[in-house]
């Protein structure tokens, strides 16, 4: 009966140590049998087992003495056993019995102790910033899931893919997640061609050739042309060897940003006469939802390209695409019938051809506010149809509206694509650039929330002294103000020259990876949750002259370990930091403090984070 008793007196004590075990939310175990103290911080006492840490709980020295159960103290310090009887062994102190507590070898405290929990510091009594970082402001597209950051392929693909050299090196600098940005998305460009006899496109890098050749017309509808599946081997050159740095998880969209030259009201594949009027013959509708089904369809079987998804339309509802202009980068379609057709004829294309699988996004248009009144415009038959809503952020400002307006219709939501040659900070140099670019991101990702964030153009600028077919190039940017894209393709050297916007955007796109959760937060902040390593990534900007406090509030999660891993960039090309590994910190507890330098974008990763 004794035995019985104490049996269950032990497993009553075994779960109250369990249910008391405070160590637990900390990622460490409660101690089973050791009571000595070796360290103490302001979380509690610990000692070791096995060697590893575990966290005493109170009174966990009288829940170990079996002896007392029967009228006897536990030895204190002799472990020689006097008498050994069926509750247990037995010492004797100071001329009386007392029960000896079995335990476990220790290890070595002195030679093998492993690495004691950081003391905590101080909050910090006051900040120059204060930053809530609240799960409420989650995403919910995509299942919580992003996909990722990327790039269009048009037009800079298309002017360095004739180089194996430099195409090579885009791909380690822009899609390799350990060398360089580690992009996951690729909108690749499905050229219209233009008039083989026009010489107006005076932009070396967005003549962007099509596929199809030889047109024939027969009336009432009826379109035919050949396939030269060798035309545009420069951006498929530079597609495959950037899809093959990454397989597991770049996606790949095809979109077009202007039907074949002969389907066009203009003849020209740049737009119409009047940029206002749609440019697509109204017969065409399905010729040319045939011709972007069969390249998706020959992208898949002969070269291994599988397109996530595809769009007609970029930027369709504006008044900037005139015919015999200097470059092919959009087609007018007006709102509701014409956007809606075109949706519709190119579900049937491509179901057509067995890739039901592919999703059709829409309709890119360049402001916010202009995407809100096109989707809703739309028939319900293209609604349907739509799986996501890519809107660009040129323009506009109803982030918020458009994002509720995908929430509400169950459509994932992507900013398919931005940028600029605009500047911020102060007195910032060369990181005025990035600094914008850093601020635009954090403003789209808190507004809309999506599950993926594209640039522009990488490379906007080109050097050589030969040109393209007697076009001149661009040149160098000034790396002091404001230019489009990150990086400066040099074909006379054969190098691509990179800025701090190229390192400034690093800050995001290496840190904040595909399956992560997007956490709106603000201050220049924005967030991200790892539900798989339980890491919470933040990125901040400081576009001050003169270094900021900051107080990252994490109330909003269960529990924080005890190390932030901090990068930041800041600086010149020539002098600054370009994902510097600066030394770690540790959190006060649900928060943590941190300095912001100067006109700079800073990444903290903290780690063992609980949702």
């Amino acid at each position: 009966m004794k035995a019985y008793s104490a049996l269950l007196i032990s497993v009553a004590l075994a779960a109250k140590v369990s249910a008391d075990c405070w160590a637990t939310r900390l990622g460490y175990p409660c101690c089973s049998y050791s009571t000595e103290v070796i360290f103490s911080d302001n979380d509690g006492q610990w000692s070791v087992e096995n060697n590893d840490w575990c966290g005493i709980v109170s009174n966990q020295a009288n829940s170990n003495c079996w002896a007392s159960k029967i009228g006897y103290p536990c030895c204190k310090s002799t472990t020689e056993v006097i008498y050994t009887d069926n509750d247990g062994q037995w010492g004797i102190e100071n001329n009386d019995w007392c029960g000896i507590v079995k335990t476990k070898t220790q290890p070595a405290v002195t030679t093998a102790k492993p690495t004691p929990p950081p003391q905590r510091p101080k909050q910090y009594s006051k900040s120059d910033i204060n930053t809530n970082v609240k799960t409420i402001y989650a995403t919910n597209f995509n299942d919580r899931k992003f996909e990722g950051f990327g790039t269009s392929f048009c037009w800079w693909a298309n002017r360095i893919g004739y180089s194996n050299s430099l195409s090579e090196k885009a791909a380690t600098l822009f899609y390799d997640k350990v060398e360089g940005l580690g992009l996951t998305i690729i909108r690749y460009n499905i050229g219209g061609g233009d008039d083989p006899s026009h010489n107006h496109i005076t932009r070396t890098d967005s003549n962007m050739p099509g596929y199809a050749i030889n047109p024939r017309y027969s009336g009432n509808g009826n379109y035919s042309w050949d396939y030269n599946w060798n035309s545009d081997s420069n951006q498929r050159n530079a597609l495959l060897k950037a899809v093959a740095k990454n397989r597991e998880e770049i996606l790949v969209e095809g979109f077009s940003n202007s039907p074949p030259y002969f389907m066009t009201n203009s003849g020209c594949s740049t737009g119409n006469f009047d940029p206002n009027k749609d440019n697509l013959r109204s017969d065409a509708y399905p010729a040319f939802a045939k011709y972007l089904a069969d390249v998706a369809e020959h992208f898949n079987s002969a070269w291994g390209v599988r397109f996530q998804s595809m769009t007609p339309l970029n930027e369709p509802f504006t008044n900037f695409w005139g015919a015999n202009s200097r470059k092919q980068e959009g087609c007018h379609f007006d709102q509701g019938n014409s956007e809606s057709k075109i949706i519709v004829e190119l579900r049937k294309a491509i179901d057509q051809r067995g890739l039901k699988d592919i999703q059709i996004s829409g309709t890119d248009e360049t402001s916010i506010d202009t995407q809100i009144t096109s989707f809703e415009r739309l028939s319900n038959e293209a609604k349907n149809i739509i799986t996501r809503i890519d809107t660009h952020t040129y323009g506009g400002s109803k982030r918020d509206q458009l994002r509720i307006l995908a929430e509400n219709n169950k459509k994932n939501l992507w900013m398919s694509e931005v940028d600029g040659n605009g500047t911020d900070g102060t007195n910032a140099g060369e990181m005025a650039a990035g600094l914008w670019l850093a601020n635009r991101i954090i403003t789209d990702l808190n507004g809309l929330r999506p599950s993926a964030w594209v640039l522009w153009q990488v490379i906007d600028n080109h050097i050589s002294k030969n040109g393209v077919n007697g076009k001149r190039d661009s040149g160098m940017v000034n790396v002091n103000g404001g230019y489009w894209g990150l990086a400066v393709a040099d074909h006379d050297n054969d190098k691509i020259i990179l800025t701090q916007k190229y390192y400034a955007f690093g800050q995001f796109t290496r840190y904040i990876r595909p399956g992560y959760t997007i956490i709106g937060c603000y201050n220049n902040s924005v967030a991200a949750y790892d539900s798989k390593g339980k890491k919470l990534v933040i990125v901040a900007t400081n576009t001050s002259n003169a270094n900021k406090t900051v107080d990252f509030n994490l109330t909003s999660f269960k529990s924080v370990g005890y190390n932030v891993r901090v990068i930041r960039t800041s600086g010149s090309i020539n002098n600054g930091e370009h994902w510097a590994e600066l030394p770690p910190l540790v959190p006060y507890g649900l928060g943590f403090n941190a300095e912001l330098k100067g006109n700079s974008v800073t990444t903290f990763i903290v780690d063992d984070v609980e949702w």
